[in-house]
């Protein structure tokens, strides 16, 4: 089970710039096949629509979830290991909110990452 929880951890970190990427990705999760429009969204995070929107295109970028011809937005199933990996999170995050909620909050914003990555190829071309 640790290395689970390792490999759980891992995804949420890889994954989630903020609590309401993986809150929304669990509530496609748990209510799959449905598809979710982004005012549903909104207002099952709490969220004005424009985050709400930013974060459903966010994880069609991840390739976590899919927008369908109507602009709703849907789970992407890619395969049975994944499947159980969400499944994983959603166990983890049901028993674990507070710590997988810091853990994400702990982490640098993917901008200031990405600033630091670009920095770090550039020192070392010099």
């Amino acid at each position: 089970m640790n290395g689970d929880s390792a490999l759980v951890d891992q995804f949420i970190l890889e994954q989630f710039d903020t609590v309401p990427h993986l809150e929304a990705l669990l509530l496609v999760w748990n209510r799959r096949p449905k598809a979710w429009s982004r005012e549903e969204m909104a207002q099952s995070l709490y969220v004005p629509a424009d985050l709400a929107a930013r974060v459903l295109r966010d994880l069609v970028q991840r390739d976590l979830l899919e927008e369908t011809d109507t602009g709703d937005y849907r789970y992407k199933s890619h395969s049975a290991e994944k499947d159980a990996l969400i499944s994983q999170v959603n166990e983890t995050y049901r028993r674990e909110l507070i710590r997988v909620s810091r853990m994400i909050h702990a982490k640098a914003p993917s901008a200031v990452r990405d600033f630091a990555q670009a920095f770090r190829f550039t020192k070392e071309k010099d």
